[in-house]
């Protein structure tokens, strides 16, 4: 051994060189190891690994703890903190797409260019800008949280700049293919088009019409009260077991009420009178999962040649024929619980266009009057 350069010459005839990588987990020094034919070659390679560890421990600290191993610590810590669809979002998103990509590094190897490497990586597998935004919030949450322990000294991964999102128009049924699918849809066997009906009257996503209960329904006053969402759920993702799950709505904003159109109303009514359970939509007293009600309403949309469309549409049209009415955005936000009228008029802009033409042809009405 070379003294105070860390040195060995090996029984295999060559030479190791050892660094500190930084302390693991339970406080013990993390080694890193670097071996040559001859001494000179090893203390070459030695100052340069030295020197970059030296400033990567300066920059971001000295926890050698793997990125995995404390992703899956903060899961556990969050675990009882959180919505159980939550938890199940969080685990599936890290472990699909975080920790596989950098999974041998360690916190204090994390430097900007691994995060622009696993933007890149998403990229290439074809993730929506949405998707990447959400999954990069939720690694620089578990980040955040090691720098609040002191494992960190700074999170790299706040720097990172993600692709632009390219906007993807809102497709809403027109008004004859609504016709069309409400025909066939009151016509089906077994009422089984009525969510598909109730979707285009209300707006309700897919887990809160399998959540509905007759007691959330007011026929009365005809409004209906939106407090459930009913969802699957991923529990061990290695195994691919599932739950269904029935809690409450995906925001608070997304507790709300709605008031029932009288068409609405008369076919719940109907519906009503040969229903069992409490749930309005159920299987064996359990409410009905949200893959069977789209299998109905695919069996639906077929029938009438409909291609191409999907459940989660029937939403994007009963908001495009609520601003088509001129309804203001502010109540039309309410009525799809979104979080602030910002998203609402970011999703529905091109569904105001008509609004928009409408407001230039008064004002020039106007100004011809006053001149």
């Amino acid at each position: 051994m070379r003294r105070g350069e860390n040195i060995y010459k090996r029984k295999d005839g060559r030479w190791e060189g050892r660094y500190k990588k930084g302390y693991k987990a339970n406080g013990q020094i993390k080694y890193g190891y670097v071996y040559g034919k001859a001494f000179q070659e090893v203390r070459i390679k030695l100052y340069s690994l030295k020197a970059h560890y030296h400033t990567q421990q300066e920059i971001y600290g000295e926890s050698c703890i793997p990125l995995k191993e404390w992703g899956e610590v903060w899961l556990q810590e969050i675990q009882n903190e959180v919505k159980p669809s939550t938890y199940s979002s969080y685990q599936y998103k890290l472990t699909n797409y975080v920790f596989p990509f950098i999974v041998h590094l360690y916190l204090n190897e994390l430097t900007l260019d691994v995060g622009k490497k696993l933007i890149a990586e998403w990229v290439e597998r074809g993730l929506q800008s949405s998707t990447m935004q959400v999954i990069l919030r939720i690694t620089n949450k578990f980040l955040n949280h090691a720098k609040e322990r002191n494992k960190l000294k700074e999170n790299p991964f706040l720097a990172i700049k993600l692709p632009k999102a390219t906007t993807r128009k809102i497709h809403a049924l027109t008004r004859n293919e609504q016709s069309k699918l409400e025909k066939v849809a009151l016509n089906a066997k077994k009422s089984h088009g009525l969510p598909t009906y109730l979707a285009l009257y209300t707006g309700l996503r897919i887990g809160e019409i399998s959540a509905l209960r007759w007691s959330d329904i007011d026929f009365d006053h005809s409004l209906i009260h939106v407090n459930h969402t009913y969802q699957r759920i991923n529990l061990r993702l290695n195994k691919q077991k599932t739950q269904l799950l029935l809690g409450s709505t995906k925001t608070n904003s997304g507790v709300r009420i709605i008031p029932m159109s009288k068409s609405l109303r008369k076919e719940l009514l109907k519906y009503r009178r040969q229903s069992k359970g409490i749930f309005v939509f159920s299987t064996s007293e359990h409410p009905m999962e949200p893959r069977l009600l789209t299998y109905h309403f695919h069996q639906i949309r077929k029938k009438c040649g409909l291609e191409d469309i999907h459940f989660h549409q029937l939403r994007h049209t009963f908001a495009t024929r609520c601003l088509e009415a001129q309804s203001d955005i502010l109540s039309v936000s309410a009525l799809l619980g979104h979080a602030s009228t910002k998203l609402t008029l970011d999703t529905y802009a091109d569904s105001m266009m008509d609004q928009r033409i409408e407001v230039i042809y008064r004002m020039e009405i106007a100004n011809r009057q006053h001149n």
